[in-house]
């Protein structure tokens, strides 16, 4: 029973050095969400509804506050005839004063302003959109730049994993030299140029190792985690399929685009309409309204004027022409580059996949080639103990062995890389 808690406890102990295999897909969605990028979508998100408030405040009542005093040359009078007449009557009159002032309000309140709160909101949505699009489009590019460390730390892990498997043949057979020498069937000669490979050969590893290291570091920037011990997986190499359509976020910015056109030609059309709305003046001051009183007696009034006021500037009728030929200048030029984007996707695709079938292709013999290296290696080692052959040529057939199981792991390497280049060039 000790021994089983003791197991248990040891196990429990391990379990948090156990991690699970990080995958590709993992490590991208990672570096998308620490990518500094990623802040911008809420600063869009938040701009967006200031402007939309912004837009809907512009239907409140418009209040303007003024106060204002004048000096004047001249004011209106009484003809000469009347005001001798009022003179008789006991009436003076002195006329408007020189001197005028005033405090008051002007109020507007739109009661139909042609469609333009409704076209802005719009332009201000799809411009949201133009800009999210946009901010896609760089995210996009951030995937292909995790992918490409992704598969340059799995080349030169693996890589270094072969050589190190080759440094220990070096090392059993520079011990069956050793034993030779002592023996006296072999030279010394022979001793020190397999120890000198071998040596050469740890120093190619502490290379990879640390080209190796510098790969995981750049991947622990972009996903902001420590990616220094976490074994990654090996991607999957399922192509898409031959008639996957392109979903790449460039195609989104390209629609966002259209549709912010779209929107700004509607607000354009919108300066056409007349514009109808309410309006209040009111003010308290000399003269008022009453100009006669004001002609009487000079003193302050509470004067008010309200109404309603439609106003309609027929000056975009000029330009109409000449703005909706611009737009259709503006949707012609983003159909093209939606056009030219297409066209050089579909190439970048089937060349893609030319060069994947090719790399298919080369890959049919690697294991086979491989295997024969390593039989050939082996022939020569017991020639080597025989006597048939030097150590040179067993060098060579050991590199030749090395050589082989290196170029078919770049080969597949390079053929899973390729296909995520074609995921990423259809982005499915």
């Amino acid at each position: 029973m000790k021994k089983l808690i003791a197991i248990m406890l040891l196990c429990l102990a391990a379990a948090p050095l156990l991690r699970a295999e990080l995958t590709i897909e993992e490590c991208v969605a990672k570096a998308e969400a620490n990518y500094p990028l990623v802040s911008k979508y809420r600063l869009l998100e938040a701009t967006r509804d200031v402007d939309l408030s912004d837009i809907n405040k512009s239907w409140l009542p418009r209040i303007g506050l003024y106060a204002q005093a004048t000096a004047q040359n001249v004011v209106p009078s009484f003809p000469e005839a009347l005001t001798g007449v009022l003179d008789q009557m006991g009436q003076e009159v002195r006329g408007l004063g020189k001197i005028q002032y005033k405090a008051g309000a002007d109020i507007s309140q739109t009661l139909w302003d042609g469609g333009a709160a409704k076209a802005r909101r719009d332009v201000a949505r799809v411009h949201e959109r133009v800009s999210r699009a946009s901010l896609d489009v760089e995210m996009h590019a951030l995937r292909g730049r995790v992918e490409n460390t992704f598969f340059a730390i799995l080349l030169t892990e693996q890589q270094t994993a072969q050589c190190e498997e080759t440094r220990r043949l070096l090392e059993a057979n520079l011990g069956r030299l050793r034993s030779m020498l002592e023996n006296g069937t072999a030279m010394q000669s022979d001793v020190d140029m397999v120890e000198a490979q071998y040596l050469t050969l740890g120093q190619e590893i502490a290379r990879a190792r640390s080209a190796a290291r510098g790969y995981r570091r750049v991947l622990s920037l972009l996903t902001g985690e420590d990616m220094s011990g976490i074994p990654l997986a090996r991607p999957s190499a399922a192509l898409p399929s031959p008639d996957a359509v392109p979903a790449r976020p460039e195609l989104r910015l390209f629609d966002a685009r259209l549709e912010a056109d779209s929107a700004s030609r509607r607000l354009a059309d919108t300066s056409l309409m007349p514009r109808v709305g309410l309006f209040v003046q009111a003010w308290y001051g000399y003269p008022g309204l009453d100009y006669f009183d004001s002609m009487i007696r000079r003193r302050l009034s509470l004067n008010l004027v309200a109404g309603i006021k439609i106003s309609w500037n027929i000056d975009a009728f000029y330009i109409r022409g000449n703005t909706a030929r611009k737009s259709a200048l503006n949707t012609a030029g983003i159909n093209a580059d939606r056009d030219l984007f297409l066209f050089n996707t579909r190439l970048d695709s089937a060349s893609r996949r030319e060069t994947i079938e090719g790399q298919r292709e080369v890959m049919k013999d690697d294991s086979r080639i491989a295997s024969l290296r390593a039989d050939v290696r082996r022939a020569a080692e017991s020639q080597l103990a025989n006597g048939v052959i030097d150590t040179t040529a067993l060098l060579a057939k050991i590199s030749d062995e090395n050589i082989a199981m290196l170029t078919a792991q770049y080969h597949e390497i390079q053929l899973l890389q390729e296909i995520y280049k074609l995921k990423q060039t259809l982005n499915r």
